[in-house]
């Protein structure tokens, strides 16, 4: 039985199919081959001249270096105050007199609302429903002393029992204060590492007292150390019951802070907003009436300090752009002078068969080979930079691999950009003029 039309039509476009197939792999096996051969040429042309080479990338690696090593600074700082500035707790906010002032003006203002009361703080205790622990903390800076041994400025702090759990503060001795301490008022305090190790060298703290001004607590608890915090250390405090506090150090002006502890993340902005509505509510606020108070959480912390770095990001950008424009204007006179030198070489392989687009690729790989080479060098160095500084100073540093990615793309752009003009240059050469050229 012969082939039938149909049976022939579709044996046809296989065939077709295959052959077309066949000829679109030669063509990428041909632009693959012309592709390597003329990056193993640019990185020879390279090679050849190291000094000129590394002389040309200098601003290249600079700018590399520059941008690497400021991102490390800026992402290792915004871990450290994440870390210890604004780690307030798990999904905890504070309701408080001031929250954050960034002008006179502000200040001056702030300087007129009420102060937050222990009956404000029950207030919210009592009516607050999106909420898993609610605390009070009063507090100011005084010396303590045991014996001989005095400790400077510790932050004596008068607090909610629960203060610890809100704030999420360890405990390696003894106990936290509990409801009956603060009901009966009692003169107990649960101390620092650094006021245990300072007071107490060497012995138990535990049931030993101290005193702070005129009045004499005992010891019932040793906090598990926290660390320090732009140099200043976190452990230096004392906790004793509020009513204790309020009892012997409240003066007329002080204020206490409300810390709220949201049931999860998802639910922090509602957990803000009821707390607000207690407190407008308290405070018999008219609807258009701005807040007399303030609501601060880490978000708002970390916004703060995000706007610092970006001055600090601002001017990082600014010199990484300079040394930019002045590595890529560097990098096509070098290229121009290359083209300028090998003009023979050009005519000869234009005479053997190269296309315009095969001398344009080289030049244009050559300095972006040459510029993504700069980036490299100045990755290294600012790896080593950034090893430097962690090994001698306390600054807390760590390289983003974002920024290693952004500035090896960077670097590479650069060199294609600035090598377009030369490339171009070279492709527009008159074969017969190129060979005519002195070797």
């Amino acid at each position: 039985m012969g082939v039938t039309p149909l049976e022939g039509l579709n044996q046809v476009r296989v065939a077709v199919g295959a052959a077309d197939r066949a000829s679109r792999l030669a063509r990428t096996r041909r632009s693959l081959v012309a592709f390597f051969e003329t990056l193993r040429l640019a990185l020879d042309s390279l090679r050849a001249h190291k000094l000129r080479s590394f002389l040309t990338l200098l601003g290249v690696i600079l700018a590399v270096t520059t941008l690497v090593a400021v991102m490390s600074v800026v992402s290792g700082m915004n871990f450290y105050v994440a870390d210890r500035i604004a780690n307030l707790g798990a999904n905890v906010f504070i309701v408080d007199r001031f929250g954050i002032i960034t002008s006179q003006d502000q200040w001056v203002k702030a300087q007129k609302r009420p102060l937050l009361t222990m009956d404000e703080y029950q207030w919210v205790h009592d009516n607050m429903r999106i909420a898993n622990a609610i605390a009070a903390l009063d507090d100011r800076n005084m010396d303590v002393k045991s014996g001989n041994e005095r400790l400077e400025r510790t932050d004596v702090m008068g607090a909610t029992p629960n203060y610890t759990d809100v704030r999420n503060i360890g405990i390696a001795q003894g106990r936290m204060i509990t409801e009956s301490d603060d009901e009966h008022r009692a003169g107990v305090a649960f101390i620092g590492a650094d006021v245990a190790a300072k007071l107490y060298p060497n012995v138990d703290p535990i049931g030993k007292t101290f005193r702070a001004e005129t009045h004499e607590y005992q010891v019932i608890g040793v906090a598990t150390p926290i660390g320090s915090a732009f140099g200043q250390s976190q452990d230096n405090f004392v906790i004793m019951p509020i009513h204790t506090y309020q009892k012997e150090f409240h003066r007329q002006n002080d204020w206490v802070g409300i810390f709220i502890q949201a049931p999860s993340a998802e639910l922090m902005d509602a957990s803000k907003d009821e707390a607000r509505m207690l407190m407008r509510a308290h405070r018999h606020l008219p609807y258009e009436a701005p807040d007399n108070f303030a609501i601060l959480g880490s978000d708002s912390i970390m916004a703060l300090w995000h706007d610092l770095t970006g001055t600090l990001a601002s001017v990082a950008i600014g010199l990484v752009s300079v040394f930019l424009v002045v590595g890529g204007i560097v990098i096509m006179n070098i290229m121009l002078a290359s083209v300028t030198e090998r003009t023979r070489e050009i005519g000869i392989r234009r005479s053997l068969g190269a296309r315009k687009i095969h001398i344009l690729l080289q030049f244009m790989i050559e300095s972006g080979v040459l510029a993504a080479v700069g980036g490299f060098i100045g990755v290294a160095s600012a790896y080593g930079l950034v090893a430097l500084v962690r090994a001698t100073t306390s600054i807390p540093m760590q390289t983003p691999l974002g920024a290693v990615i952004l500035s090896l793309v960077v670097s590479a752009a650069v060199g294609l950009f600035f090598g377009i003009y030369p490339a171009m240059r070279a492709a527009k050469l008159d074969p017969i003029e190129a060979l005519r050229a002195d070797g």
